[in-house]
């Protein structure tokens, strides 16, 4: 593997760990984690054989480290007494050749499966548990003897090799880092992005704004187009050019290409003026009033939507509240990587627990606002090995400088989100499961995913961490129209960013069971991606094509070119 490619496999795994709903956890601080840790230490305390038990465990595996390590230095094969599993940290060599390194890793090995008996010893409460596997967790990733020049061989290599060339490197990229970076390695190289020519760079023009959105009409790619204009709803946790990221990597251009009227929704950054502005407010001057000017520009009597994230969320509120006022302009939905269902969220349902919202509520009642770089260095301290130590060692100590790529510059641009919203969403949907129990009042409406009678087609992505895909799934009994289900390669961004390659793939069934697991069983899988099922799909109720609709109209006129000013605030 060369330097190039070395450079790049932490911005990769960088990527795939990426979840736009990072924002909802907050700083780390807050969501109680060493109190957690605590307190399951003090459970295991009351069970002291347990204890003595995994202490004896652990001083066995200690004492026989060092004679396995003897017999390699004598050039015998030895067995590991802690098994060594899959990690890529450990990938090379001399971890399983050279006895030094073979006895660092396993005393590493062995303390941490101490640890995670005494936790698994002292569990009761499923919320601190998991809060106290995660600090746990992160303490070790981060005293990892990889993390450090001297107990990583791959590194002290390079050192040999570049003739000290890249520990001169690393060290000038620490202290970059230190003085600004706030001491963080820097996950990517931003300095040949640029809104509007390789990140959000499909042509097209803003044709309306208000205080919250800026609604962008794209371009015709295409002689004829379909009737049914299509309205992307992304979240608003970050902007929503990650559905329109990179000329060949972008839904947009995806779909124009395909015979689609793309409108997309940019939400303006909120600042403090903001902090009273709620999930209702996001729904009417959103999606709703986006509905409007499309129907006005185009003059179609059909919409069909398709929401990301949070934003796939709203998109089914705005579809429950639209069909319950007797407003049947929106066609098909597509929701993408989308909870409707709260009752297993994921790994963010460790962070909105009763505590946490209380303590997080504390912060934005004094600032207005949750701000978008607090969240995202939360976020990357839950999945540190790929957002942090990945980088220590290709930046610091191996002298590497990240490389440019697409996602992690979109990552890096953060958003901040209004107090009352926040606070409204946590406790409405992650702690009460309001909208999947038909108890969710909004815009003056309780709404009912079941008077959702559009035909809608959803995503779930295969390794989403944040939204489950079984959790996603629960959204085909929720809602009362016709339902294709679709399982894709990736996680929660890779499932999104999906364009047809040798690494897409999917998987869909003839109709629905009761299970997501159920439905896996009788799912068959196809070798390529879902992008190219859904334009089969959404073609087929996207009406009969003509000419292209004018860009903008008298009502509505051009107010300027795409990406708009709101992205860039």
């Amino acid at each position: 593997m060369n330097v190039r490619e070395t450079a790049w496999q932490p911005a990769e795994e960088a990527a795939a760990a990426l979840e736009p709903e990072a924002g909802l956890i907050g700083r780390l601080d807050m969501a109680g984690f060493g109190q957690s840790l605590i307190s399951v230490l003090a459970r295991a305390a009351a069970h002291p054989g347990d204890v003595a038990q995994a202490a004896l465990r652990f001083s066995t595996d200690l004492a026989m480290i060092w004679p396995a390590a003897a017999r390699l230095w004598a050039g015998a094969p030895a067995a590991p007494p802690v098994p060594a599993g899959q990690d890529k940290r450990f990938a090379d060599p001399s971890w399983d050749d050279n006895p030094a390194y073979f006895a660092i890793r396993q005393s590493y090995l062995a303390a941490r499966r101490l640890s995670e008996e005494l936790l698994e010893t002292g569990h009761g409460d499923p919320v601190a548990d998991e809060k106290a596997q995660l600090a746990a967790g992160l303490l070790f990733d981060a005293i990892a003897p990889t993390n450090f020049l001297l107990t990583n061989p791959a590194a002290i290599k390079r050192a040999f090799e570049t003739g000290g060339v890249s520990v001169a490197r690393g060290a000038r990229n620490f202290l970059d880092d230190l003085v600004h970076n706030g001491g963080r390695p820097r996950q990517v190289d931003t300095r040949n992005f640029e809104l509007g020519v390789n990140l959000a760079a499909t042509p097209g023009k803003v044709v309306f704004r208000n205080e919250l959105i800026e609604l962008i009409q794209y371009a015709p790619q295409t002689a004829e187009v379909h009737a049914i204009p299509l309205l992307a709803s992304p979240p608003w946790i970050n902007k929503y050019y990650i559905m329109d990221l990179a000329p060949g990597r972008s839904f947009f251009e995806w779909a124009i290409q395909h015979g689609r009227t793309v409108f997309a929704i940019s939400y303006r950054n909120p600042d403090a003026s903001m902090r009273s502005v709620r999930l209702g407010d996001y729904l009417i001057s959103g999606p709703r009033a986006a509905l409007d000017v499309i129907e006005e520009i185009t003059s179609a009597d059909r919409i069909d939507i398709v929401g990301l994230c949070l934003g796939g969320a709203l998109t089914a509120m705005a579809a429950a509240y639209l069909a319950q006022e007797g407003d049947d302009r929106i066609g098909s939905v597509t929701l993408l990587n989308t909870l409707l269902d709260y009752s297993e969220p994921g790994v963010l349902g460790v962070f909105t627990d009763e505590k946490t919202v209380s303590r997080l509520e504390q912060q934005m009642e004094a600032e207005g606002v949750l701000d978008g770089a607090k969240m995202a260095a939360t976020f990357d301290v839950l999945r540190a090995n790929e957002l942090i130590f990945s980088y220590v060692v290709s930046n610091w100590l191996m002298g590497q400088n990240p490389p440019p790529f697409d996602i992690l510059a979109w990552n890096a641009d953060h958003t901040r989100m209004p107090a009352a919203m926040h606070s409204f969403y946590l406790r409405s949907l992650y702690i009460r499961n309001q909208l999947a129990r038909g108890e969710l009042e909004l815009a003056g409406r309780r709404l009912s995913l079941s008077s959702i009678k559009s035909d809608t087609y959803i995503v779930g992505a295969i390794n989403d961490h944040i939204v489950p895909w079984q959790a996603s799934y629960k959204s085909t009994r929720l809602l009362g129209g016709s339902v294709r289900f679709v399982l894709s390669n990736g996680g929660h961004i890779a499932g999104i960013v999906n364009p047809p390659g040798p690494r897409a793939w999917f998987e869909a069934a003839d109709r629905n069971r009761a299970s997501a697991e159920k439905w896996r069983a009788a799912a068959s899988s196809h070798t390529s991606s879902w992008w190219e099922d859904w334009a089969r799909w959404a073609g087929e109720r996207a009406g009969p094509l003509g000419p292209p609709p004018p860009m903008g109209n008298g009502r509505y006129p051009v107010q300027g070119d795409a990406p708009g000013e709101y992205v860039r605030g």
